[in-house]
């Protein structure tokens, strides 16, 4: 069965960074698009960067965009988020998903931004 697994999150002062890992396994990794949500306490999960199955093809909001980078490395069968300029803002619980639309989703890692 699809297994997704977050790693990486944690405390960090505002300006920082920090990288998820999403590990994937039960399904052919490559062929699937992937996704980076998160959500706050209190507000509903959003979209905040998605990759192609080949990587080419990368997509932010502009809450993120130019401080944040998906990646993906289909060999290890895992995808990345880089996370830079943290700002309290962005302290969320961080989910991939499988494509846009799955119900496939990772357990979530918490990510805190705070002095």
């Amino acid at each position: 069965q699809v297994h997704l697994v977050e790693s990486g999150g944690g405390l960090v002062q505002p300006g920082g960074s920090l990288r998820l890992s999403c590990a994937a396994s039960g399904f052919t990794f490559s062929t699937y698009y992937m996704t980076w949500y998160r959500q706050a306490p209190g507000k509903e999960r959003e979209l905040v960067a998605a990759i192609s199955n080949t990587g080419t093809i990368t997509n932010y909001p502009d809450s993120v965009k130019g401080r944040f980078t998906i990646s993906r490395d289909n060999a290890k069968n895992t995808a990345y988020l880089q996370m830079n300029s943290l700002k309290p803002e962005d302290t969320a619980v961080y989910y991939c998903r499988r494509g846009y639309s799955s119900n496939y989703w990772g357990q979530g890692t918490q990510v805190t931004v705070s002095l």
